[in-house]
């Protein structure tokens, strides 16, 4: 299940982000993932029923299966509603979808809003470029995005940064490492501007 390490090492950047922002250094119970595994076994669906997190639209409703089947040329795949990971620590509270074809999981998406803080999205892909040393600067998505691979999961992203209705919002979409920034970036820029 690449996708469920893929969310996992996700909310560890996550509360790296928050831990550089707000300066509390508890970035040690922040990092912790949750126990929760992702509902890949779930009738797979283009549109999420709301699950956990607070305010925003579901993930599943922002980037269609066919959208995701475009960009990695795959056909039949579905969607279902990944973890749900509230973390009181950090302030974030994160949703997902996972993408699957065959059986097999080919990536996520994750919109993590953070409720009552004051981050700037500038701020938010700072504190993300200074955990990931090797990511990349993505123009025209969000207020800020991303993109980088990582090794220890075999794993692709691409993040966005961008303030809805006030509050600040990373979006990201993860999947194998053979996904480019040119295959994420419609996925991305069309999850965050339906956000």
């Amino acid at each position: 299940m690449r996708s469920s390490r893929a969310i996992a090492a996700f909310a560890a950047v996550v509360a790296t982000l928050s831990a550089c922002s707000s300066g509390d250094g508890k970035s040690d119970n922040a990092a912790k993932p949750s126990s929760q595994a992702p509902a890949s076994s779930a009738a797979p669906s283009s549109s999420a029923a709301p699950a956990g997190g607070a305010g925003g639209k579901e993930p599943c409703a922002l980037l269609s299966p066919e959208a995701v089947g475009k960009a990695v040329s795959q056909q039949g795949m579905t969607s279902a509603p990944g973890p749900v990971k509230d973390n009181v620590a950090n302030g974030g509270k994160s949703k997902s979808c996972v993408y699957s074809a065959g059986g097999k999981e080919l990536g996520a998406l994750a919109v993590t809003r953070f409720e009552g803080k004051k981050l700037k999205p500038a701020e938010m892909v700072a504190a993300l470029k200074k955990a990931k040393a090797d990511a990349k600067d993505v123009a025209g998505i969000g207020e800020g995005a991303i993109y980088y691979v990582t090794g220890e999961n075999k794993t692709a992203t691409l993040a966005a940064a961008e303030l809805v209705g006030g509050v600040p919002v990373l979006v990201n979409y993860t999947g194998p490492a053979a996904m480019t920034q040119e295959m994420m970036v419609p996925l991305v820029k069309t999850a965050v501007d339906a956000n």
